[in-house]
């Protein structure tokens, strides 16, 4: 996996495991590997800090640089051809905006996944398909 992508996310987030699937569905060239920062793979990962990756997305690229946030998500989807889906965010003008945006989301992860799907929380899989 040494030129794999390692995408640190909350698989309790039912928004974020079904972005984590879609994702994967397009990674045809298999570079990318999930982590979900609950599982037991996680401690594997010892110099992630498990708090900081609760609160916002992280990816480890292959030459050991870690991104965040948006950055992470629209380089992720970069990788498997669609990073048309998050271009607009990383834009400068629209940047900084969208950025406080996806913290508020982050924050509020939970209470919009249970309004978007009305599941509030995955457990032992669930929303795994």
């Amino acid at each position: 996996m040494t030129n794999s992508i390692v995408i640190f996310y909350d698989g309790q987030c039912p928004l974020c495991q079904k972005e984590m699937d879609k994702l994967v569905r397009y990674d045809k060239s298999e570079q990318i590997h999930l982590v979900d920062i609950f599982s037991t793979e996680f401690d594997d990962y010892p110099a992630i800090d498990k708090q900081e990756a609760a609160d916002i997305i992280h990816v480890l690229l292959p030459n050991g640089e870690l991104l965040t946030g948006l950055n992470a998500l629209h380089y992720a989807w970069q990788s498997v051809g669609k990073g048309w889906l998050y271009a607009p965010t990383r834009w400068k003008v629209w940047r900084n905006l969208w950025d406080k945006l996806y913290l508020l989301f982050a924050q509020n992860r939970y209470r919009v996944s249970k309004w978007l799907t009305g599941k509030e929380r995955c457990h032992n899989g669930a929303c795994k398909r």
